[in-house]
């Protein structure tokens, strides 16, 4: 009897190890993070992960890539990811269909949009409404990207639908090439591949998106009310990492930060990380701090309600925690 209550609960200890979502691995917490794309735009991330902040704060993390706010959010209400790095929007979605273990905020990461124009000439003096009568090659409708871009356009008098034709039907990550092939007068690419056209001669840079938008919320650390429930220490411990890499990108070189984070992008060359790591420093692009402040929420979901995504507000004290992120910034 005493075996076989024995055998019982060491399953159950099992069952509960493997229903938390995360778990121990060699003595530390074993986190999975889904990031929507490697991308240098995330160089706090990368510099937490090399320089060994997450070791020191006991976790062993395991980075997916999702390709893609859509599968990222799938992946964390799937239970295959713990935390989810993705564009704040997509938390409202979740939200407002009704999902009842939604996921929360609890970290900001970029405070700019991280893509750029690109014409296939150099234009010093280009200006939006030289885009009337153009096709440009655009986001997934609803994703930031192509939120902001149309906010960008609407700023400037120009009405998305009827001023330009605004491609929206190429792959995540794939508008690039399909530039290169011909397609489209102009588009909008995130690095490195707006770089890769201008190192091959296939476009130029002629705008920046986050500086032409404004300081706006784009990406953020997301998971699932009941994960930061029953594991505020993770979370905690976790953002305290992110806290350094961001604090380590805002006091160092461009040369620095590439050197830093040079082993996640091993096919890229160390001038051409520079480069792209010294155009969104220009920009002004990560935060100081990981607080997602209300303001910001509150633009966010102006950007959504103008582009016709939403026809509510979602709450703040919902969707944002900041707890973890004032206690990581005070440390």
């Amino acid at each position: 009897m005493k075996k076989r209550l024995m055998v019982f609960f060491m399953l159950l200890a099992l069952l509960i190890s493997t229903l938390t979502g995360c778990d121990k691995a060699g003595g530390k917490q074993k986190v999975v993070l889904n990031e929507v794309a490697h991308s240098i735009f995330y160089a706090p991330l990368y510099v937490a992960i090399e320089n060994g902040y997450f070791k020191e704060q006991g976790i062993t993390l395991e980075l997916v890539t999702g390709f893609g706010a859509d599968k990222t959010m799938t992946a964390l209400l799937s239970k295959e990811a713990d935390i989810g790095l993705m564009g704040g929007e997509s938390t409202i979605y979740t939200y407002q269909n009704g999902m009842q273990d939604y996921a929360v905020n609890f970290a900001q990461l970029t405070q700019r949009a991280g893509n750029f124009m690109v014409a296939r000439q150099k234009d010093d003096s280009f200006t939006y409404d030289k885009l009337k009568g153009k096709t440009v090659l655009g986001g997934r409708p609803g994703g930031m990207p192509e939120m902001v871009f149309e906010y960008i356009l609407k700023k400037h008098g120009m009405d998305p639908k009827t001023d330009l034709t605004i491609e929206q039907r190429i792959d995540f990550g794939t508008t690039a090439a399909a530039f290169y092939s011909g397609q489209g007068d102009y588009t909008v690419e995130n690095e490195p591949h707006d770089n890769a056209l201008e190192e091959k001669g296939d476009g130029v840079v002629v705008s920046s998106l986050g500086k032409e938008s404004g300081y706006v919320p784009y990406t953020s650390f997301s998971a699932r009310q009941s994960f930061l429930e029953e594991n505020p220490e993770t979370i905690q411990a976790f953002t305290d990492a992110l806290q350094k890499g961001m604090e380590y990108v805002n006091t160092h070189t461009p040369a620095e930060i590439a050197k830093s984070i040079a082993p996640q992008f091993s096919e890229t060359e160390i001038s051409t990380l520079e480069t792209i790591v010294k155009r969104y420093k220009d920009c002004d692009s990560w935060k100081k701090d990981l607080i997602f402040e209300k303001d910001s929420f509150t633009l966010l979901q102006d950007i959504l309600m103008d582009a016709g995504t939403i026809t509510e507000r979602a709450p703040y004290e919902d969707l944002v925690n900041t707890a973890f992120a004032q206690s990581a910034s005070n440390k």
